[in-house]
């Protein structure tokens, strides 16, 4: 039974090699379509996936801070460039960067309050995100969730 879009109607391919080539069409597919929800939803507040991934770690961290390796090992998004990301996240105000006390070479950053007032309003979009997945039961995400560790382990 299957209540959404069909892959094969949504990118308009009939064939596909097998099911396994189906499958990482279908995952890439589906990853594009939860991106472009978030990224449309960060947009007014002008910030990225990425930044509000850091933002969302530093927050967790409190209160210590975190430097830039274990932001990067972190990471949603182990492609991006954490120290660039920290760095555009300070000039707009939401973290602070000092230099590690203990180890001159490491960077401390921490979440400001202009951050945490930020995380702050994004949070009543917890109920909404969740909702784009509300199509299956809470037995299928927790099967899905599991079968997507399966298939990375």
């Amino acid at each position: 039974m299957n209540n959404g879009m069909k892959l094969e109607d949504e990118i308009l391919q009939k064939h596909f090699r097998n099911e396994y080539h189906k499958a990482a069409v279908n995952v890439i597919f589906s990853y594009n379509w939860l991106v472009d929800y978030q990224v449309k939803l960060f947009k007014p507040y002008g910030i990225t996936m990425q930044q509000y991934n850091i933002l969302r770690i530093l927050r967790g961290q409190q209160p210590n801070p975190a430097t830039i390796k274990l932001i990067k090992e972190r990471m949603l998004d182990k492609m991006s460039d954490a120290s660039r990301i920290v760095e555009k996240l300070r000039l707009k105000g939401l973290v602070d960067r000092n230099i590690c006390s203990n180890d001159r070479r490491n960077v401390d950053v921490c979440i400001t309050e202009k951050g945490l007032r930020l995380l702050s309003q994004l949070d009543k979009y917890d109920d909404e995100i969740d909702a784009k997945l509300s199509t299956l039961k809470k037995e299928e995400i927790i099967q899905l969730n599991d079968l997507l560790d399966k298939l990375r382990g």
